[in-house]
């Protein structure tokens, strides 16, 4: 009963948010925000409409999707590995710790300049960028789990025979398995919305393309399909990634269903016999 109506509770969240946006752009509220100039609920959805039938919208959808997935699983695989590297090595953390370091509070979106000059097609610029993007997430969230393994496994296995490589596979990525899963789900947000920025900067086709070319010809509705399009998408790779976790740790013990029930104790039967003993370890303590 819970699920259902958690699944009700959300249904009715989103509608009531809709139903705020209609309010406000229909009668033209203009308090402090302006949502004058905003479309309606009604007017977004005839433009999605339309969108929907035309072949437009579906080759920016795949083009965004390809850009996203390829940039992400190479993020991913580069991610683990280099994280891995750093938090096990001494050699691989002082070789790459500093360079990691240094780059990493650059915005990836900075690095649109450097993805032109670097590569000869724009569309290798966005997949460097959506990987870049989603790489740090991936490899601090790699570096911090690997260290927090306690050193208890990996001497059970050295002492059972098992070496290096054994290690790696049996202790050090299934113990960091959890914090590497909440690295992917940062880095497939984070992901988004840089590849969305390249789009709109350097892009050709895709949903930030095409939402950046409706905002300079006017045309809002289409502003918002662009956004709404854009959230869809988020939220069903972000989901996919979930999934996918909640696959791999299949083992791990979930504290997301309903709280346990309290442990009722049984009441204590007192033989007649042994009811003057009782009562008198009662008094002695209280």
């Amino acid at each position: 009963m819970s699920g259902r109506w958690s699944i009700v509770l959300r249904a009715l969240s989103l509608v009531a948010a809709l139903g705020i946006w209609q309010l406000l752009t229909a009668f033209d509220i203009n308090l402090w925000l302006r949502f004058e100039q905003f479309p309606t609920v009604t007017d977004v959805a005839r433009a999605f409409g339309d969108r929907l039938g035309t072949d437009a919208y579906w080759q920016d959808l795949t083009d965004s999707l390809t850009r996203i997935v390829t940039g992400f699983a190479l993020a991913a695989v580069l991610g683990i590995t280099v994280g891995t590297a750093v938090a096990r090595s001494r050699l691989a953390c002082d070789l790459l710790g500093p360079v990691l370091e240094v780059i990493r509070p650059v915005p990836a979106i900075a690095l649109v300049p450097v993805a032109i000059l670097l590569f000869p097609s724009n569309e290798q610029g966005i997949v460097f960028i959506t990987c870049t993007a989603a790489f740090f997430p991936v490899m601090v969230s790699t570096r911090h789990a690997v260290r927090a393994l306690t050193p208890v496994w990996e001497e059970a296995v050295l002492t059972m025979g098992g070496g290096r490589w054994r290690v790696l596979g049996s202790v050090v990525l299934p113990g960091a398995l959890p914090g590497i899963l909440g690295g992917l789900s940062v880095g497939i947000g984070v992901s988004w919305i840089c590849v969305i920025s390249a789009e709109m900067i350097s892009g050709e086709y895709g949903v930030g393309y095409r939402t950046w070319q409706d905002y300079t010809v006017v045309d809002y509705p289409g502003v918002f399909v662009g956004m709404a399009t854009i959230g869809l998408l988020g939220w069903i790779t972000s989901t996919a990634v979930e999934l996918l976790g909640r696959q791999l740790t299949r083992w791990l013990p979930r504290t997301e269903s309903r709280p346990p029930s309290p442990v009722r104790q049984r009441p204590r039967t007192v033989s007649p016999a042994a009811a003057p003993a009782t009562l008198a370890k009662e008094r002695v303590h209280p």
